[in-house]
């Protein structure tokens, strides 16, 4: 099953939009959506509300207790008020997420918009990768923030709680390929061992997680989130910026498996502020239906608009592109 559309209006920064006098929406394909764009227009609220619409489909979550789309910004939020962008009380403030057939709308101004009845029960799966690494920090996290309700968001708790999971006891051919990949990369494999992850290196030395680069941490987890046997055939994946305190020369590999998950029906959503690690997303797929970009920026009335195409180079007001661009300019004036 894949997430095919989202719709936004007056909540953080996707006020109406008055030129077209509604709010904001996008469409997706159902292989890998790249979200691209200047800081504060909206990418990481767009992975989170399509997580939070994932979870409440699951049937057997009990959803007196199921997390509020606030709590994937912070526990200490209180009410949807913070959430909301808009300056009559009566305003709608919602969010809709949709596969096309059914449809997940959460109403922070109205509990009429909150429609649930046509969702719980498809059972989406999902996983966020957020851009803060947790596994380095998981010894006794859960524990305590079960107790002190610790100042973190819903999507940093739900990794530590997805990776600490039991291993599969058979990993499917082509993913076996992928945890190859990389293995080699961060020379071993992961495991949790007395409530902490550690890296099993080829020579047979354990290393405590922290004390790998947080570059290989990051693929690490995905090791291990696909160890656990979570990344599936229906499962989506949503990490926000996949390139953060990531050398570089990792972007093609990561790109590389990103499409290969894709191919094995994960449908995907990134975040990015990277111009190269999004460029080999394009230059690496097999077709172009296989990753689309959605570039959002601010229009003249400051609300959020959004173009979306299948080349970079086809997208207009590109922030990434414009700043490699400008860099290239300068090293040609020199």
């Amino acid at each position: 099953m894949a997430i095919r559309s989202i719709n936004i209006l007056n909540v953080m920064v996707f006020q109406r939009q008055w030129r077209k006098d509604n709010g904001f929406g996008l469409k997706f394909c159902d292989g890998i959506n790249v979200l691209i764009g200047a800081n504060g227009v909206g990418k990481t609220t767009i992975l989170k509300m399509i997580y939070a619409a994932t979870q409440w489909s699951i049937e057997q979550t009990p959803h007196g207790k199921t997390k509020k789309f606030l709590h994937y910004f912070s526990n200490s939020l209180k009410d949807n008020e913070a959430l909301k962008n808009t300056d009559g009380k009566n305003d709608y403030c919602y969010y809709k997420v949709s596969d096309g057939t059914h449809e997940f709308v959460d109403g922070l101004s109205h509990d009429s918009f909150f429609n649930l009845d046509d969702w719980i029960g498809l059972n989406i799966q999902s996983i966020f990768i957020p851009t803060t690494e947790m596994l380095s920090h998981a010894k006794g996290f859960l524990a305590m923030n079960q107790k002190y309700n610790m100042p973190f968001d819903g999507t940093q708790i739900d990794i530590i709680v997805n990776a600490s999971l039991p291993e599969i006891r058979e990993v499917p051919s082509s993913m076996k390929k992928i945890l190859e990949k990389i293995s080699a990369v961060i020379d071993g494999a992961v495991i949790l061992e007395d409530d902490a992850f550690y890296v099993i290196k080829s020579d047979g030395r354990k290393v405590d997680f922290s004390l790998e680069a947080e570059g290989l941490r990051k693929l690490g987890l995905l090791w291990k989130l696909i160890r656990n046997g979570l990344l599936d055939d229906g499962t989506i994946l949503l990490w926000d910026e996949p390139e953060a305190n990531l050398n570089p020369e990792l972007y093609s590999l990561v790109a590389e498996i990103l499409l290969e998950l894709q191919k094995n029906g994960v449908q995907i959503f990134v975040a990015t502020h990277s111009y190269n690690f999004a460029k080999y997303l394009e230059i690496r797929r097999e077709n172009k239906e296989q990753v689309m970009f959605h570039n959002l920026y601010l229009g003249d009335d400051e609300a959020v608009y959004s173009q979306s195409a299948y080349k970079m180079d086809e997208i207009e007001k590109n922030h990434i592109m414009m700043a490699d661009n400008k860099l290239l300019d300068e090293i040609y004036d020199l």
